[in-house]
């Protein structure tokens, strides 16, 4: 495998290939989207491009990187942020030893030249002008155009894409023409019982049962209660307490206790109590009471002026009136 390609007379180094090894257990309908999404049925036919979305350590990019072995292709990862150019995205100019310059093809391009399969993680984290980078790679034409290289990029026909995107407040509006580039979406929703503990017990198949048990349990009352905590979440509390059991094994605490030491110091004091938690998290979100609009400054609610009143609140209030008239 070649790490030096020359494109038109400019020299890339390509990156190498990820080795991470990721099965996917359960929610076999979203796999089955993704390796949809990612067939060319016909000489006309394109590839699509889709967007991977859910909470934070839900498994997105376990998915992709499952889709991508499923496929026999290599697999490359960019780790998008806030800060990212688009020669981070693209090439990268690096001075060399001798002096002169060296251009570093990016994850994304090296799957490009290459044919392999490129995931965007937390896509959403990048800003607008990086993602105008990829606006003609992500539509009919397939390249890129490196401005530092000064070198088009066309994509090979057996490269894919998929973009992660957390459901956070923590990150960019991706502008509509991307968007309408990123499609479809594919939601990833929290595992059920059976599965997380398949999960759990993938990561840490030398796990004590009972804090499988302690862990699933969890983080099924969490996603119940529609609080935040993920699987990734389960794993670390669940490896922590695993590394303090084995520490001291003649240690008096109980695997009860060693768990809820670890559920603290991983997710902290909010943690040991899901429902005042949640409880919680509902006041700070103001209840089940609906948001105030601007015509709620200026009308009553059942004021057949208001903006937002239903129209046919606005039929009922003129019946009642045709039945006073009459």
């Amino acid at each position: 495998m070649s790490q030096h390609v020359e494109i038109d007379g400019v020299g890339l180094h390509l990156g190498r290939p990820d080795q991470t090894v990721s099965d996917w257990i359960g929610q076999h309908e979203a796999l089955k989207q993704l390796l949809a999404c990612w067939l060319v049925i016909d000489e006309k036919d394109m590839p699509l491009t889709p967007r991977l979305v859910g909470t934070p350590g839900i498994g997105k990019t376990s998915l992709a990187i499952a889709g991508a072995r499923t496929r026999e292709q290599e697999l490359y990862i960019y780790q998008c942020t806030a800060d990212t150019r688009p020669e981070d995205l693209l090439v990268t100019p690096v001075l060399a030893e001798s002096g002169k310059i060296k251009y570093h093809a990016s994850p994304l391009v090296s799957a490009m030249i290459r044919g392999g399969i490129c995931v965007l993680d937390e896509g959403n984290r990048m800003n607008e002008k990086s993602w105008a980078s990829l606006a003609p790679l992500l539509d009919h034409r397939r390249y890129i155009e490196s401005i530092v290289a000064g070198v088009t990029i066309p994509a090979h026909p057996d490269f894919r894409c998929a973009v992660t995107m957390n459901e956070d407040e923590s990150t960019f509006e991706i502008p509509d023409y991307i968007l309408s580039r990123l499609q479809p979406s594919i939601t990833l929703e929290h595992p059920n019982r059976e599965d997380e503990k398949m999960i759990l017990h993938y990561h840490l198949p030398f796990a004590d049962e009972h804090m499988l048990d302690l862990t699933v349990d969890f983080l099924q009352q969490s996603h119940s209660l529609k609080l935040d905590f993920s699987t990734r979440d389960g794993i670390n509390v669940l490896r922590l307490a695993l590394k303090r059991a084995a520490q001291d094994k003649e240690h008096p605490l109980s695997k009860d206790t060693i768990w809820l030491e670890s559920l603290k110091s991983c997710l902290g004091d909010d943690a040991l109590d899901l429902e005042s938690l949640s409880e919680k998290r509902q006041q700070n979100l103001g209840g089940n009471m609906m948001p105030m609009g601007l015509g709620d400054f200026f009308f009553s609610p059942d004021n057949p002026l208001h903006p937002d009143r239903d129209d046919d609140d606005f039929e009922d209030f003129e019946d009642d009136e045709d039945d006073d008239n009459y």
